[in-house]
This record gives C-alpha cells, sequence and structure tokens, in this order.
C-alpha cells in the first residue's frame, strides 16, 4: 500500500508516541533515550490531539502509521489550556519543573498565531510524506482563517530547514538551538 495521509484519531495516539519517541531532532536516527517513552509525546503529540483533534493528520502505510503532524490555531489559547488541563495531570507523574507554564508572548505570535510539529519515521522519508501533511494541515489552518503558522526547527537539522524554506517558511528569530520560521497563510 502506498503511505496515505488522512485525519489523526485518539485510537493513533501510541502510534503517534512511538513516532514521536523514535524519531530525533534531525528526523533521522533514534534519539536518547528518555527515562520515559512517552515523555516526547506528551509534549509534541498528544495535547493536540486531545486539544484540537481537527488538526492532527497521520500518515500511513502497511506497518501502520509512520508520521503525523499535530498543530493548534491559536498558540497563546493553546498554552492557556495546556496550563489548566493537560500540564497539572503530567506534573503530578514527573519530577518538578519538567513542564512549566507557557514562556512569554513572542511577536510573531500575533501575526503568526498557529504553530505546528511534525515527525516522520525513516521509512517513510523521501516519499513526500512530509510535504502531503504539511499540505494537509497548512490548508486546515487556511481553512479556519488562521494568517499565518511559526513552527521550531532545530540547527543541526539541516534536511528540515530546506524542507521548511521550501514550503515558504522564512526565519522570524533566532535562537541558541535553531530558529523560529514563520508562514503567512
Amino acid at each position: 500500500m502506498t503511505a496515505r495521509v488522512r485525519a489523526g484519531r485518539r485510537a493513533d495516539l501510541a502510534a503517534v508516541y512511538r513516532v514521536c519517541a523514535t524519531t530525533d531532532a534531525t528526523g533521522l536516527g533514534t534519539p536518547p533515550r528518555p527515562f520515559d517513552d512517552k515523555l516526547p509525546g506528551h509534549v509534541y503529540a498528544g495535547p493536540y490531539l486531545a486539544a484540537d483533534p481537527g488538526l492532527t493528520f497521520v500518515v500511513e502505510d502497511d506497518a501502520g502509521v509512520g508520521g503525523y503532524v499535530s498543530a493548534t490555531a491559536d498558540t497563546v489559547r493553546f498554552n492557556q489550556w495546556l496550563d489548566a488541563h493537560w500540564w497539572p495531570r503530567l506534573r503530578r507523574r514527573y519530577p518538578p519543573g519538567m513542564f512549566a507554564p507557557a514562556g512569554p508572548h513572542r511577536p510573531w505570535f500575533d501575526t503568526h498565531p498557529a504553530h505546528l510539529h511534525i515527525k516522520v519515521a525513516r521509512r517513510l522519508q523521501g516519499q513526500s510524506c512530509g510535504r502531503r501533511l504539511m499540505d494537509t494541515v497548512l490548508a486546515a489552518l487556511q481553512g479556519r482563517g488562521v494568517a499565518g503558522v511559526h513552527l521550531g526547527v532545530a540547527e543541526a537539522n539541516t534536511r528540515a530547514v530546506a524542507f521548511y524554506t521550501a514550503l515558504g517558511f522564512t526565519e522570524a528569530h533566532r535562537h541558541a538551538w535553531g530558529s523560529t520560521l514563520v508562514r503567512n497563510l
């Protein structure tokens, strides 16, 4: 079966968490094993599927879910939701300080209020799966009337930087770890 993109479902949560835990920041290897395999998913996937399942999409093939994109249309409201509904449960299970309240308001939140996370397992890379996931989520955000989207990318992930640049993203801010990229919708 050719890999296909479809809407994410709550039943996909374990598979999405697995992709999140097994794809590193460069998108190539296996990341250092966290003390809890669910930790990356708790941050980069689970809350998006819980808060607004209409903005999570997965790519699957015969082996199952091998990638996802998760987004929120409004970062400020999403951060408020995290603080009220998602982090409290996790703060009881993990060491203190792991799930701090959202940082300060950033200038790009006003013009590019949406943000997203995408991961594609190595077996599906090079098959346009990432592009199809991005096209799908960007169309969904446009359909909601969102003006723009931002994301963070590690400086070491040169393949992702080239990918996002080809999709029309530009740098809004440089950090010690990489860049915040933005795109108008």
